[in-house]
């Protein structure tokens, strides 16, 4: 974008190519990932909640889930706004794994062994509920 720095004494067909080349740059800096991310999430920091308004935007920053940074769905799903103290963090984070010679975060596969809700297809076939099984346990019948 240095390129776009007004040099003195412009003449108008001069000035009206800047202003052109200007547009263009927003208009195509607009269409990037950041800008997205901006009107797709709120304006809040996803770790600590702070809160942002257009005169700190800046300080928000958008953070890839799986530090791909080629990877921008147009949903938005590989993007989290984060603050630049939660952003550094995040990497920092990342780098000390990394150096520990732990697995790449996209190539993890973290099996979940408890399933809370296990259970519930039974329970909502006999009937029961936790009203239910509370009364059971604890001697009292039902009316």
């Amino acid at each position: 974008m240095s390129d776009l720095k007004k040099p003195a004494g412009l003449s108008k067909e001069e000035l009206n190519d800047f202003v052109e080349r200007a547009r263009k740059a927003n208009a195509e800096r607009m269409q990037g990932y950041r800008e997205q991310s901006l009107k797709i999430h709120p304006w809040v920091c996803a770790r600590c909640g702070r809160q942002f308004t257009i005169k700190n935007i800046r300080e928000l920053t958008v953070h890839h889930k799986d530090h791909n940074h080629d990877n921008n769905p147009p949903d938005g799903s590989n993007w989290e706004n984060l603050c630049v103290y939660c952003h550094d963090n995040e990497h920092g984070r990342y780098a000390d794994d990394v150096e520990a010679g732990a697995t790449p975060w996209e190539e993890l596969s973290v099996g979940v062994t408890h399933n809370p809700f296990a259970a519930l297809g039974e329970m909502l076939k006999s009937g029961q509920n936790g009203k239910d099984s509370k009364r059971e346990r604890s001697g009292k019948k039902r009316k």
